[in-house]
């Protein structure tokens, strides 16, 4: 297990999620969680799902050994729920 996946468990990520809802940054976040619920994922997963696509992105960032990318996580958002990067 590397750094990255030992530090950021989930309920780390979920606390990481909300801030990212209670700060209104990125704005993303927010309009994914809205997209999902008004599809009919119930806010728990929903919240999840972010969490996932949050946890790529740091995951990402380990790899490429370089800055937070919101693009990229805003391409990971968008996907939701479907999770490509889970194939890799």
């Amino acid at each position: 297990m590397n750094d990255t996946q030992e530090f950021f468990d989930e309920e780390t990520l979920l606390e990481m999620v909300e801030n990212q809802l209670n700060d209104g940054h990125p704005p993303h976040v927010k309009a994914t969680l809205m997209r999902l619920v008004m599809k009919g994922t119930p806010r728990e997963e929903a919240l999840q799902y972010i969490a996932c696509a949050l946890g790529a992105e740091l995951m990402a960032m380990e790899a490429d050994q370089g800055p937070f990318n919101l693009t990229r996580y805003g391409e990971f958002l968008d996907s939701l729920p479907e999770m490509p990067w889970a194939d890799d």
